[in-house]
């Protein structure tokens, strides 16, 4: 039975990818992003939402309710990253970087969690990173961003678990997209060489991961951050 995902930041890289993984595989994706669809199929639609603006996210669930049917999942893929030096990190950016990074989550959970309230199940996948846990110097403003998350994870999975909603967080690797395409070289070879698994991650490991969280079968599995290249927090 094919089931209706909702995930954010499809425009490119990683999340149109998940977006035509899963349309792949029979289901019924919503998509978006602040600009328009990228993917065109007969299966996906799209919404041109700004996922920090608390305005545009409750107008899309509402609406992907009422025209589309429950959601059965969310995978709050959206972000932005920046890898500056504290010290000359623009109060702007910081900002920028926890609107989307944190806030979108939260909106589009707070959301998402109220139509899946109503059946007694769901599941959500936020995303945040093995930066985190490495503690990665030059990003400390998309780490502080990302650990908000994994907070926000753990105890939003305590305060939905009695409405059978699974939350759960994947911190992926660096993975071939536009969000690490500005990063040196030599910064990513450090990175992986902190990895039990020195290479950049892949689409199929994240597509993995989230499989593995959205399924039937992990229903007792919540509030758990799972990173991926052998990282352990």
């Amino acid at each position: 039975m094919s089931r209706v995902i909702l995930i954010t930041g499809t425009r490119k890289g990683l999340g149109k990818s998940l977006a035509e993984y899963y349309l792949s595989g029979g289901d019924v994706v919503v998509g978006c992003s602040r600009g328009g669809a990228s993917i065109n199929h007969d299966r996906y639609y799209h919404y041109t939402a700004d996922v920090a603006n608390e305005k545009d996210v409750v107008g899309m669930v509402r609406s992907v309710r009422k025209e589309i049917g429950p959601i059965d999942v969310l995978l709050n893929n959206a972000g932005i990253a920046s890898m500056n030096h504290t010290l000359t990190t623009p109060y702007k950016s910081v900002a920028d970087v926890f609107s989307t990074n944190f806030f979108g989550t939260f909106l589009c959970t707070r959301e998402v969690s109220k139509v899946m309230m109503k059946r007694k199940s769901g599941r959500i996948v936020n995303y945040t990173t093995v930066a985190a846990p490495l503690n990665l110097e030059g990003e400390a403003i998309y780490v502080a961003s990302k650990a908000a998350v994994e907070a926000y994870t753990k105890v939003a999975a305590k305060e939905l678990a009695s409405f059978g909603i699974r939350i759960n967080a994947i911190g992926p690797t660096p993975i071939a997209t536009d969000l690490i395409r500005n990063i040196p070289t030599e910064k990513l070879d450090s990175l992986l060489e902190k990895q039990a698994i020195h290479r950049l991650g892949n689409v199929d490991d994240v597509t993995n991961a989230v499989d593995f969280l959205i399924d039937p079968k992990s229903e007792f599995i919540t509030g758990q951050i799972l990173y991926l290249g052998g990282v352990c927090a």
